[in-house]
Formats: C-alpha cells, structure tokens, sequence
C-alpha cells in the first residue's frame, strides 16, 4: 500500500466518525470525561490504564478536540484490542505483530491525520523539529522545568510515553524505534518493492512520508521487551507502506500502546504536549496547566469570585483559571521574588499572544510579593483558594512543612469566606497535611481527596470546605508550632526509661 503526505483530505461532505484517544492527568480521568460530555456532546471511555480517555468524534467537530483543556495528547484510534492474546513465545509473538500491521484498518485514521494536518497549517503551527520531540535529552530538561515539584524522571516525548512512564509502573518500558536501524534487514523502500515505484515516478511531487513508531507497554506477563515490539511492528509499518523511518523528523507517529492484555495502536495528532500552553518562563515547580484546570474544576469558580493562589510559583494556577474562567478574579502571590517575576512574565506573554490574534489582551488577574502567612489582605474577603503547597523535596523541606502547613491553613481560613468559602491544596507529604488538617476541624473540614501521579510522586489533591465558624473564635486560632510538638513528641518517645521514671 502506497500512502504520500501529498495525498489530499478525504471530501469535505465525506464525514467519518472515529474514536480519538487522549491522556490526561492522573486522577482527573473523570474531569476529563466530564469537559469531552460539555464541550464536544459525546459520552468519553475512561481506560483501563490509567491516564487515558477514550470518545468518538465526527470529523466536523476535530478542531474541537484541540480546545480541550484537561487533555496532554491526542490520537486518533486505527484499532483497539480488549483482550488481545499474546503468544507463548517472543518469536511467535513478534512474528504475529508484524502480521497485524497489514491488517489493520489505517484508511480512517489517516483521513483524520491528514485532516489535522490542514488543520494546524490553518491555525500557523510550526511543525515541532527534533529540537522539541526528537532528541530526549533536550526533552528531559524541558519537561524538568514544566512539571511541578515533583522531580520529573526523564521523560519520553511521545503522548502515550509520557503517560504511562508517570504511572511508574515496575514493568513497563517505552521505546521509540527507527525502522531503518532497528530492523536492518529491512530494504530500502525502492529497493523492497520496486513495483511500486510507479505512482512516485509518475508523480515526483509527491512527498514520501517519514514516520516512526513508539511502543508503550505496561504489564509484567509479556515474554517481550518494547524495544522489540516497535522494531518488529515499525519494520512491518515501514514494509506496508513504503514510508522512510525517521525518528525526529518524522511526519506520522505511530503509537503501538500495550498494557497488559489491552493493545491500541494510533496516530498522534499532537506534537507537544498541550500541557504547555501557557507558560513561557519555568520555575523549578511548574505545574502542568492540564492539572492545574482540573484543580480548577474541582472548585467550581463561579462569575465574580475572587480566587487566591497565596503560593504561586510561576502563576500555572491562576492564569489557567484567568483565561478558563475568566468571570471570576485571580490574586497570585509568592514570598520568592524570582517566582513573582516569572509569574508577571507569563501573563505579558499570554497577554502579548492574545493580542496578536486581536482579541481583548487584559487578563483578570493581578500578582504580589508577599508573607504567605501573614497575607495584606481582609478577613473573609477571598471565595477559593488554591495551590500547590512544597512538597519538601525541591522546595523546601519536609521538617519545615511541619511549621509551615498548620500556619498556611490557619492564614488561608481567616482569609476565606467562611460557610461558603473552599481551598484545593495539591501536596505530596501527605503524612505533614493530614496531621495539620486535623488541628484545624474547626475551621476546615475536608470533602474530597483525588490521588493524582505528578512526576512519579504519589499525591493528593484535597477539596476543602471553609466552616461557618469565625475566625478568631476557635481553639485552632490559639497558635501552637505543630514543628514544636512534633519534635516534642519524638523527643518524649525516644526518651532513655531511666529518665522518663526519674521523677518517680
């Protein structure tokens, strides 16, 4: 089968329907299911392996799936497995991935690529060169200063590696192939099937397509290695289609997701994560703005609230939700005055962008140095709050959570309105907040708690509920350094029994 980049679209009447797969943050499954229902009208799948959504689109409504903001990458689906049934043997199992490769359906899929190519060439967008997506290296430290606290590992580049590497699961590897090197008895395109030849020599303007594969594979009873699935599949992809492998500079990305007895194979639509869309100038913390939006929603901001991130970091949070929700106004604050600076340039360059496509460029949102736990702001005065609290790896450190949580709590409660008033905190000492929390049942009572990955690190994403009682009138407002107590505790416990009975 021949198929060439100058192919054109199908017809535009010639609508087809396909199902687009997306990953999404961990444990926002759901969020995500719930944006694909109220944007698109169509009901999502959540997968088995974590991290990914499943939903049908007509190819009408495609643009529309790049507009959504709780997804990190897109594919459109060519054919998905529930069950599939792996062979005993490595060589019979590879041998059968090879046979797939000319039985699968690509025609739909490859119609919906070509159209997402017109698409972005509409909107302006550059293809992404091995500088974003080609060269690991350059990937990893990208991806180490847009990811939040949370130590990022070294990171694939691909929609569905970056997903599943962040499940850390103990067997699962992600490889990207070149057919060319990794299946060397694999002929050059002319050389292996010369009959057809013909449509190229008949139409020199034709571009040969460049494509490479990516294999993800999550589970712990395959008798192969990732590495071996996408040489085999790749050099069958490759055999098929006649395409030239190229593993930065590639045209099409072929993903061949395994996880356990699931198997998809798709397209990539995207060639960055959308994760990145709003920030120019990285912290060490970055959060995802894919993670940051699913905080958002579990808020639910409301028009003509006023919504407080009182610890910042590069401002993901707040201009997620300036330019998501914009009924409502953000105060992003930080006490680090490099934080305070990068926050600032992240909204020019939003606000710069936004005008150069002559729309309104005024974001509602304003930004302060400040002492998070002595805020310059009224009692009762902020509806939300919500912020990504030091982990204490990167940021800070786990002895200094211990005076830091209970006193940022007991700020943020005089701060927020009480009886209406919420918080969404993300932490990954998840030891230090419950401890704090629970001194503060009086002011704070905890709905809900969403177990996210960031990074590799288990986290929590807790939904607060501001109590009606008033600040300043509870026991939790006599301020005691839950620090102090901790280490007098530990102090008590590891006390010699002489000393703890000498007073008897």
């Amino acid at each position: 089968m021949s198929f060439s980049a100058g192919d054109g679209p199908a017809e535009p009447d010639a609508t087809i329907t396909v199902i687009v797969g997306a990953t999404v943050p961990t444990g926002f499954e759901h969020t995500a299911a719930e944006e694909v229902s109220e944007k698109i009208g169509v009901e999502a799948r959540i997968s088995k392996d974590r991290g990914r959504i499943y939903f049908p689109i007509t190819t009408d409504k495609l643009s529309q799936v790049h507009h959504l903001r709780s997804v990190d990458n897109l594919f459109v689906v060519v054919e998905e497995y529930d069950h599939y049934q792996f062979k005993d043997s490595k060589e019979e199992t590879l041998q059968e991935l090879q046979q797939l490769a000319a039985k699968l359906p690509w025609t739909n899929a490859l119609e919906v690529w070509k159209l997402n190519r017109t698409l972005k060439k509409k909107k302006g967008h550059r293809k992404v060169t091995n500088g974003t997506r080609g060269k690991p290296g350059k990937e990893t430290v990208d991806l180490a200063a847009a990811d939040s606290e949370q130590q990022e590992p070294p990171q694939p580049s691909s929609a569905a590696e970056a997903q599943t590497q962040a499940e850390s699961t103990p067997d699962m590897e992600t490889s990207k192939q070149e057919s060319e090197e990794a299946a060397p008895e694999e002929a050059a395109p002319e050389e292996a099937a010369p009959e057809e030849a013909a449509p190229e020599e008949a139409a020199p303007e034709a571009k040969v397509i460049k494509f490479r594969v990516t294999c993800n594979r999550a589970g712990d009873k395959h008798s192969f290695s990732s590495n071996e699935a996408a040489r085999d599949f790749g050099g069958a992809v490759q055999e098929f289609f006649q395409w030239k492998a190229d593993m930065t500079k590639f045209d099409i990305e072929v993903l061949l997701n395994i996880h356990n007895e699931e198997v998809v194979i798709g397209i990539a639509l995207t060639e960055e994560s959308l994760h990145r869309r709003n920030i120019s100038h990285f912290g060490p913390t970055t959060l995802r703005s894919t993670l940051c939006y699913g905080m958002l929603r579990l808020c639910k901001p409301q028009a003509a609230d006023i919504i407080l991130d009182p610890m910042c970091g590069t401002g993901a949070i707040p201009l997620e939700g300036a330019i998501e929700f914009h009924n409502s106004f953000y105060i992003a604050g930080d006490n680090n005055d490099m934080a305070v600076n990068r926050t600032v340039n992240n909204i020019c360059h939003i606000q710069k962008r936004k005008a150069e496509k002559s729309s309104a460029s005024g974001l509602p949102i304003d930004t302060v140095q400040w002492d998070l736990c002595n805020l310059p702001m009224r009692s009762s005065s902020v509806d939300i709050i919500i912020t990504d609290m030091p982990f204490g790896k990167r940021m800070g450190s786990r002895k200094k959570n211990w005076d830091l949580y209970p006193s940022c709590l007991r700020e943020m409660a005089r701060v927020c309105r009480p009886g209406s008033g919420k918080a969404v905190v993300l932490t990954q000492d998840k030891k230090c907040f419950s401890k704090a929390i629970s001194r503060m049942g009086g002011l704070w009572r905890k709905l809900l708690t969403v177990w996210v990955n960031v990074g590799g690190l288990h986290a929590g994403v807790y939904l607060l509920k501001r109590t009606g009682a008033v600040f300043g009138q509870t026991p939790e407002d006599v301020h005691e350094s839950l620090g102090t107590v901790h280490a007098q505790q530990e102090k008590t416990d590891n006390r010699e029994p002489s000393q703890s009975t000498s007073g008897v």
